[in-house]
């Protein structure tokens, strides 16, 4: 009976589901992370009477067919890009993006990555860098006897110079927007990379045409809705166990057939 196969694909369909949504829970704190959603596709249909087929031969075709659906699979995991929240941190080196785009980091391997998360630092040369230790692009160097670090919403980094009375110029932090930023390759550590599904980059300037603004001292919490989570569980379950009752109402089915005499 198709019924059995039906019902172990819709459990390990829910199954999927309920990880992914157990991820986005995990994952509520993480700075700029970004939600996702299991989406599902019915499978194959097997034709048992084709609708239009000719049912006589005076012309007549069937309206409606017969058609048994042989179960669901996952087609996609995808990734919601909404704004987070901004979170007030008060530290002078935090970074929240305002709208679209992405800070450019330096990977060890020469790659260029992509990260919403913009808890920067400063390593023992005084260039910005991730918590990893990666250089941000274009590289900012802090001088040593600077006492204060100014970034504006447009991405300019500004150094108060024990005394100088201007400010220094160090730079000017530019970002990455994608026509297709859910197709981004996630590598963990709040790090992506493009892929032909995301498309190249385009980078310029915070504030600029399509690109999003700097907010120093903030950083960009999750887009998790914790309450939407907890619901999309609820109805995982749900729909887990109501396939696994398919099953063994199969199985009954099947006990009572074996079981004639």
């Amino acid at each position: 009976m198709r019924s059995l196969d039906i019902g172990a694909l819709g459990m390990q369909a829910q199954s999927t589901n309920v990880d992914v949504t157990s991820h986005n829970i995990a994952n509520m704190t993480t700075t700029g992370y970004k939600r996702q959603r299991a989406e599902f596709q019915d499978l194959l249909y097997q034709d048992l009477r084709r609708a239009g087929s000719p049912s006589s031969d005076t012309g007549t075709i069937v309206p409606v067919g017969i058609q048994v659906g042989l179960g669901v699979k996952t087609a996609a995991i995808g990734r919601y890009m909404g704004q987070g929240t901004l979170t007030l941190t008060e530290n002078e080196l935090d970074v929240a993006i305002q709208g679209r785009g992405y800070l450019q980091i330096d990977l060890p391997s020469g790659e260029t990555a992509y990260t919403r998360d913009g808890t920067l630092k400063l390593d023992a040369d005084g260039q910005l860098v991730t918590k990893d230790g990666f250089a941000v692009q274009p590289g900012i160097t802090v001088p040593d006897n600077a006492t204060s670090v100014t970034i504006n919403t447009s991405g300019e980094v500004f150094a108060e110079i024990d005394g100088q009375v201007a400010l220094q110029n160090l730079g000017q932090i530019q970002l990455a927007t994608f026509i297709n930023p859910a197709g981004l390759d996630a590598l963990g550590d709040n790090l992506f990379l493009e892929t032909e599904a995301s498309g190249n980059p385009a980078t310029g300037v915070p504030g600029g045409v399509g690109f999003g603004t700097l907010q120093q001292g903030y950083l960009e919490s999750s887009n998790v809705n914790v309450v939407q989570e907890i619901t999309n569980l609820i109805k995982a379950q749900r729909a887990y166990e109501m396939n696994s009752k398919s099953i063994s109402t199969t199985d009954e089915m099947m006990s009572a057939v074996s079981n004639l005499r």
